[in-house]
């Protein structure tokens, strides 16, 4: 955290002088003052592109406090630390400042300043702003709002999403969700993306865009993940996302790099260094930019009361307690035969842990501990099963390295078969075989990233749920759109899984191509062959929307129409509603 320093007293008018107010609202573009004021003609004039150029954001809103944030970007004649002042006001002209006061930024935070801001009332807008006297430069005005005390709203929404890939196309999403009337939004990770310029999200729109990534490197370095967060923070729809809503966040493994673990990733090897030391840099910049209420900023495991209505808890299945993950491929010989006895021992070890002993501890106490209907995880990963019949592994591995005409088509004909043979099974056809029923009953996860690699864990979490209760998992990381029950291995349904699509990240679009044709199959296949899936959309960039009020959960998933023009209008793809 910033140092904060004692607060002292300004005049409303120097603060607001050149602050835009319209109609209640408050501007979106930043104010920058010269030297020249007529309040102080001796004024030395600084030079340079300096000001809040990240824009504002507010993070982790309780009954009582929230977390306000900027950065600011000292003049080119600037010398020593920045003094920020902030206000925080119950209305949009600063006439009733309910608290102030100063924040030192410094190199040493990359001149981030934060500060958490206490004794707000329950289920209230506030209004805020940060200026340097010095300078003169002033920030725009932020919105943010508390969450409401027990008994005081009938309903809490949410915008959910995850996987934001500056490469892939503009951030429509966060523009539409800044314009929705969502109370908060809660980011389930992948904020960034590690890869250099002409990496994974790459395609046809990039340059034309002007989004390749900075530094033109993957990024390792503590200096590399500052400027690639600045980077993703220049952007206008983010910050606009920023200016006017509260944010809930985690971070997921794109933060650091591609399927990271608790000490170790996919995407680092060995000549780039210290895993532990990367790590440490892509954590402490995260806070940098996404600052937490934790007071140990490698565990960000978190809980918040939404009015008594729901108990969300906010998971690491990341980084904190991660065994290495799985690879399917392991178990296969050069021969293709699969080795099914030495996979299950490994896969069903019930030591296997995406959220380590301590984590585990607290989530199932904070499940047991409160008596909201609605239990809900903000996890970064699918917990729904994707279990799928075990012929169709290799195929979906040959598509996603790299998809066909011919290989689309041998994987729409087999799954076709298993789906007849399924329906045979369901209507009590008596000449359904042996061998037929095998085809369908053997199924294997295709996802071992996800809560699928860690049965054992996934079911200890579904049994302590509780009866009167349910539990709904809110998801992110696959780019793609999901609905699932959540189904304990007794065969009891104990919740729902309501999945977001990416920011931008593409999603199953990238192997199957543009046919809506050829995703239509393969959706409604996915979706007839996963025993507790009921929805699926494979091809489109949107957020969750959802709602929860005494009685129900409804969940609605919505849409942009593209990311290489700039468009906030959204289309709904469903809307569930349980109880």
């Amino acid at each position: 955290m910033a140092k904060k320093t004692t607060s002292t007293t300004i005049t409303r008018r120097e603060f607001i002088k050149h602050t835009a107010v319209v109609s209640g609202g408050v501007a979106l573009l930043p104010t920058l003052l010269s030297s020249c004021n007529d309040d102080n003609e001796d004024l030395l004039n600084y030079t340079g592109d300096f000001g809040f150029r990240e824009g504002v954001a507010s993070f982790d809103p309780s009954q009582s406090n929230v977390i306000i944030w900027t950065r600011y970007t000292p003049a080119d004649n600037e010398t020593g630390d920045a003094t920020i002042r902030w206000e925080v006001a119950e209305d949009g002209g600063f006439a009733t400042v309910k608290a102030s006061g100063n924040l030192t930024a410094t190199a040493a935070n990359d001149y981030t300043v934060w500060t958490d801001v206490p004794a707000l009332t329950a289920y209230k807008k506030y209004y805020y702003r940060f200026r340097n006297d010095q300078t003169r430069a002033e920030s725009v005005v932020g919105e943010t709002r508390t969450l409401p005390g027990n008994g005081q709203a009938s309903s809490v929404k949410l915008a959910v999403v995850s996987c934001a890939n500056y490469q892939a196309g503009l951030f429509n999403v966060y523009g539409a969700v800044a314009e929705s009337d969502a109370d908060a939004v809660v980011h389930l990770g992948d904020y960034i993306y590690e890869y250099g310029a002409g990496g994974y999200g790459t395609n046809g729109s990039t340059a034309t865009l002007n989004r390749a990534h900075l530094p033109a490197t993957e990024i390792l370095s503590l200096s590399d993940y500052r400027t690639r967060y600045r980077q993703y923070r220049s952007d206008k729809q983010l910050q606009r996302v920023h200016q006017l809503k509260p944010f809930i966040a985690v971070w997921d493994d794109h933060e650091v790099t591609n399927d990271a673990y608790t000490d170790g990733a996919e995407n680092h090897q060995a000549n780039e260094g210290s895993f532990a030391q990367r790590k440490q840099f892509a954590q402490q910049v995260w806070h940098e930019y996404l600052p937490a209420r934790v007071s140990d900023k490698t565990k960000i495991y978190r809980r918040f009361d939404l009015g008594g209505l729901a108990n969300l808890l906010m998971l690491d299945t990341r980084l904190v307690g991660r065994n290495q993950q799985l690879n399917l491929g392991s178990y296969f010989s050069s021969t293709g035969a699969f080795n099914a006895a030495a996979f299950g021992s490994a896969w069903l070890n019930p030591t296997r842990t995406m959220l380590g002993t301590e984590q585990r501890s607290w989530l199932t106490a904070a499940l047991a501990g409160s008596t909201a209907k609605w239990q809900v995880l903000g996890s970064q990963v699918l917990m729904g099963k994707m279990y799928i019949p075990a012929e169709l592994l290799p195929l979906v591995a040959q598509l996603t390295s790299g998809a066909t005409p011919a290989l689309l088509t041998q994987y729409a004909t087999v799954a076709a078969q298993l789906l007849a043979i399924k329906r045979r099974i369901a209507a009590s056809d008596p000449t359904v075989t042996a061998a037929e029923r095998a085809r369908v009953e053997t199924v294997l996860p295709y996802n071992l990233d996800a809560w699928d690699g860690y049965p054992a864990e996934r079911e200890a979490i579904l049994g302590a749920v509780g009866s009167g209760k349910k539990l709904v998992s809110l998801a992110g990381d696959t780019h793609n759109a999901w609905h699932s029950d959540l189904r304990t291995s007794s065969g009891t349904v104990v919740g729902m899984e309501f999945a977001c699509s990416s920011v931008s990240s593409p999603g199953f679009e990238a192997f199957l191509g543009s046919d809506p044709t050829t995703i239509g199959a393969f959706e409604q296949l996915n979706t007839a062959l996963i025993n507790d899936l009921h929805y699926l959309d494979a091809s489109h960039r949107g957020f969750v929307e959802v709602s929860f009020t005494a009685t129900n959960a409804t969940s609605t998933w919505k849409y942009v129409g593209g990311l290489a023009t700039e468009s906030t209008a959204t289309t709904v793809g469903r809307t569930v509603t349980v109880s």
